[in-house]
Protein backbone atom coordinates (compact mmCIF):
# COMPACT_ATOMS: atom_id res chain seq x y z
CA UNK A 1 0.00 0.00 0.00
CA UNK A 2 1.31 3.35 -1.22
CA UNK A 3 0.77 6.62 0.45
CA UNK A 4 2.24 8.87 -1.98
CA UNK A 5 -0.27 10.29 -5.00
CA UNK A 6 1.70 10.06 -7.80
CA UNK A 7 -0.95 11.58 -9.98
CA UNK A 8 0.19 14.88 -12.11
CA UNK A 9 -1.44 17.44 -11.10
CA UNK A 10 -3.47 19.41 -14.05
CA UNK A 11 -2.53 22.84 -12.33
CA UNK A 12 0.95 22.51 -12.52
CA UNK A 13 3.15 23.60 -15.61
CA UNK A 14 5.20 21.34 -17.50
CA UNK A 15 7.80 23.03 -16.54
CA UNK A 16 7.28 23.24 -12.89
CA UNK A 17 7.09 20.44 -10.25
CA UNK A 18 5.11 22.93 -7.56
CA UNK A 19 4.11 22.35 -4.11
CA UNK A 20 1.07 23.82 -2.52
CA UNK A 21 3.27 26.69 -1.14
CA UNK A 22 4.36 28.38 -4.39
CA UNK A 23 6.73 27.82 -7.08
CA UNK A 24 9.37 29.98 -8.57
CA UNK A 25 8.93 31.85 -12.19
CA UNK A 26 9.15 29.79 -15.12
CA UNK A 27 9.27 31.15 -18.71
CA UNK A 28 5.52 29.59 -19.39
CA UNK A 29 4.45 31.41 -15.96
CA UNK A 30 6.15 35.07 -17.28
CA UNK A 31 4.24 34.84 -20.81
CA UNK A 32 0.95 33.69 -19.16
CA UNK A 33 1.43 36.47 -16.61
CA UNK A 34 2.25 39.09 -19.74
CA UNK A 35 -1.01 37.41 -21.97
CA UNK A 36 -3.20 38.00 -19.14
CA UNK A 37 -2.39 41.09 -18.01
CA UNK A 38 -2.38 43.07 -21.55
CA UNK A 39 -5.84 41.32 -21.56
CA UNK A 40 -6.59 43.00 -18.85
CA UNK A 41 -5.06 46.05 -19.45
CA UNK A 42 -6.82 46.35 -22.94
CA UNK A 43 -10.04 45.62 -21.45
CA UNK A 44 -9.72 48.10 -18.52
CA UNK A 45 -8.55 50.54 -21.02
CA UNK A 46 -12.02 50.39 -23.13
CA UNK A 47 -13.72 50.55 -19.62
CA UNK A 48 -11.28 53.91 -19.83
CA UNK A 49 -13.12 55.35 -22.79
CA UNK A 50 -16.25 55.90 -20.78
CA UNK A 51 -15.01 55.82 -17.14
CA UNK A 52 -11.83 58.47 -17.78
CA UNK A 53 -9.77 57.48 -14.15
CA UNK A 54 -8.97 53.96 -16.13
CA UNK A 55 -8.09 55.72 -19.42
CA UNK A 56 -5.19 53.46 -20.98
CA UNK A 57 -2.26 55.11 -19.46
CA UNK A 58 -3.38 55.37 -16.26
CA UNK A 59 -1.46 54.36 -13.46
CA UNK A 60 -4.58 52.91 -11.74
CA UNK A 61 -5.47 51.24 -15.01
CA UNK A 62 -1.53 49.34 -15.59
CA UNK A 63 -1.49 48.46 -11.92
CA UNK A 64 -5.05 46.78 -12.28
CA UNK A 65 -3.84 44.96 -15.21
CA UNK A 66 -0.84 43.88 -13.25
CA UNK A 67 -2.57 42.38 -10.29
CA UNK A 68 -5.35 40.62 -12.58
CA UNK A 69 -2.08 39.07 -14.21
CA UNK A 70 -0.70 38.37 -10.76
CA UNK A 71 -3.55 36.60 -9.66
CA UNK A 72 -4.22 34.78 -12.55
CA UNK A 73 -0.73 33.17 -12.79
CA UNK A 74 -1.09 32.81 -8.68
CA UNK A 75 -4.10 30.44 -9.56
CA UNK A 76 -2.49 28.67 -12.30
CA UNK A 77 0.90 28.17 -11.92
CA UNK A 78 1.35 28.88 -7.92
CA UNK A 79 4.05 31.70 -8.30
CA UNK A 80 5.51 32.23 -5.35
CA UNK A 81 6.33 36.14 -5.54
CA UNK A 82 2.60 36.46 -7.60
CA UNK A 83 0.93 35.49 -4.27
CA UNK A 84 2.14 38.69 -2.80
CA UNK A 85 2.71 41.47 -6.05
CA UNK A 86 -0.89 41.25 -6.87
CA UNK A 87 -2.07 42.39 -3.33
CA UNK A 88 0.70 45.10 -3.86
CA UNK A 89 -0.45 46.06 -7.70
CA UNK A 90 -3.95 46.35 -5.91
CA UNK A 91 -3.39 48.39 -2.95
CA UNK A 92 -1.22 50.85 -5.38
CA UNK A 93 -3.98 50.74 -8.01
CA UNK A 94 -6.50 51.52 -5.37
CA UNK A 95 -4.64 54.54 -4.28
CA UNK A 96 -4.16 55.60 -7.75
CA UNK A 97 -7.72 55.63 -8.53
CA UNK A 98 -8.54 57.04 -5.33
CA UNK A 99 -6.44 59.80 -6.17
CA UNK A 100 -7.34 59.95 -9.74
CA UNK A 101 -11.53 60.34 -8.22
CA UNK A 102 -10.32 63.76 -6.37
CA UNK A 103 -11.40 60.86 -2.95
CA UNK A 104 -7.90 61.22 -1.54
CA UNK A 105 -4.92 63.14 -2.46
CA UNK A 106 -1.36 61.30 -2.47
CA UNK A 107 1.93 62.20 -4.49
CA UNK A 108 2.96 59.38 -7.01
CA UNK A 109 6.42 59.66 -5.54
CA UNK A 110 4.90 58.22 -2.40
CA UNK A 111 3.06 55.25 -3.90
CA UNK A 112 5.53 54.23 -6.60
CA UNK A 113 8.43 53.09 -3.99
CA UNK A 114 6.32 50.83 -1.82
CA UNK A 115 5.71 48.80 -4.89
CA UNK A 116 8.96 48.83 -6.55
CA UNK A 117 10.44 47.53 -3.24
CA UNK A 118 7.52 44.89 -2.65
CA UNK A 119 8.13 43.75 -6.14
CA UNK A 120 11.72 43.78 -5.14
CA UNK A 121 10.89 41.72 -1.88
CA UNK A 122 8.93 39.19 -3.37
CA UNK A 123 11.12 37.91 -6.15
CA UNK A 124 13.97 38.15 -3.35
CA UNK A 125 11.86 35.81 -1.53
CA UNK A 126 10.79 33.69 -4.09
CA UNK A 127 14.18 33.10 -5.05
CA UNK A 128 15.07 32.57 -1.11
CA UNK A 129 11.89 30.52 -0.34
CA UNK A 130 9.86 28.39 -2.87
CA UNK A 131 10.47 25.37 -4.33
CA UNK A 132 12.63 25.06 -7.25
CA UNK A 133 12.27 22.53 -10.22
CA UNK A 134 13.44 19.17 -9.15
CA UNK A 135 13.63 19.74 -5.39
Amino acid sequence: MHLIDTTPNPIHTAESSCTRGGCCSSRSSMCYWCVVSVAAWGLLSLLGLVWHPLHARSAATILFAAAIGCFANWVKNRTYHCSITAWIFLAGAVVFLLTDTGVTKIEPRFVWPFVAIGTVLSFILEWRYATRPGQ
